[in-house]
């Protein structure tokens, strides 16, 4: 039974915090960049009969870029799918959830987080599904960081060649990787620009505006072009918490008690 799928980017974003908080770890900013792209995902467009992550018929979510793997628990939460405890135990002994996705996990399709390959598992379940004849759609999420990487462009080459209209890749385009802008570390240019040139159908988006996201999809699947599909999301790294954003000290950097309540604060209606 879904628990709550009327829930916002407000909730999700505490969510992370207090996981982050409550197992000491990492990764908050590029969790926070996602929040707006899961909620409309999850709410919206993802299918899973029976509200079953595991359902035979379901759409298939792959988070390449593993590490942001929070703000899909927070997700998870919010559907009933992952109990309570395992939030206030993260990261504990014996803890359920890793840093990472991890496929072990109901609701998690791949065990990522080596960045470049999760992109072609996906386009491999997308193959899947056109062979089977079903109606199944892939989701592929990755980082703008991860796709300097390059089985990310054989995988496109492979899913344009194969004609998936079934797949759409999205890229959190948040301008920042482990270590530093993504600009100064291996420039990508226009985004769009190179998917379309690998046969991909794009449309580049505000990544935090929900209602553009939406549509941004629907337009996309609506196409009569059997190119696979594009959604290029321009995203802030910890948009939500001021001193996070735009701030890649927050890939890595752990919350202590003063900057947790700062941040806590902001995210619920304070300040930061």
């Amino acid at each position: 039974m879904v628990k709550n799928k009327n829930f916002d980017s407000k909730q999700l974003r505490k969510t992370i915090l207090e996981m982050a908080y409550a197992g000491s770890t990492v990764h908050i900013g590029c969790a926070f960049s996602i929040v707006e792209l899961l909620a409309v995902l999850y709410r919206n467009h993802l299918r899973y009969p029976g509200n079953d992550p595991l359902a035979v018929d379901r759409d298939y979510l792959v988070l390449s870029k593993g590490h942001g793997v929070m703000a899909q628990y927070a997700c998870m939460r919010e559907l009933g799918w992952l109990k309570d405890e395992a939030f206030t135990a993260y990261f504990a002994d014996g803890s359920e959830l890793k840093g990472l996705s991890d496929s072990r996990i109901a609701g998690l399709e791949v065990t990522s987080g080596s960045l470049g390959h999760g992109f072609s598992v996906g386009v491999g379940m997308a193959m899947g599904a056109k062979l089977r004849g079903t109606d199944q759609k892939t989701y592929a999420l990755v980082g703008d960081g991860e796709i300097n990487e390059g089985p990310i462009w054989e995988g496109a080459l492979f899913a344009a060649h194969h004609a998936l209209k079934n797949f759409m890749v999205i890229v959190d385009e948040n301008g920042f990787q482990a270590m530093g802008r993504t600009q100064e570390v291996l420039a990508l240019g226009s985004i769009q620009t190179k998917f379309e040139s690998f046969g991909f159908e794009a449309i580049t988006i505000d990544g935090h505006d929900e209602t553009a996201i939406h549509y941004a999809i629907n337009e996309l699947w609506a196409s009569s072009s059997t190119a696979p599909k594009a959604l290029i999301a321009k995203t802030v790294k910890g948009k939500g918490v001021t001193f996070m954003e735009h701030n890649n000290i927050w890939h890595y950097t752990r919350l202590n008690p003063e900057s947790y309540a700062q941040a806590m604060a902001a995210v619920t209606g304070g300040a930061a």
